[in-house]
């Protein structure tokens, strides 16, 4: 899972740096920046809880 989530973020990073070269893509830049911010928040989320599960054990 890992993995996958970095992949994307990535790919997620790709994609809005060739909206932002390609001016007439700022539309995918926009995309790419959405997307890889929800892909960062659920990471930490996932991270944060699965930290506090471990803590009570």
């Amino acid at each position: 899972m890992k993995t996958l989530i970095i992949v994307l973020l990535i790919a997620f990073a790709a994609i809005a740096v060739i909206g932002f070269v390609v001016e007439a893509l700022l539309w995918l830049a926009l995309i790419g920046l959405i997307l890889f911010a929800v892909t960062s928040i659920y990471w930490w989320l996932r991270a944060k809880k699965s930290r506090s599960s471990t803590a009570k054990a």
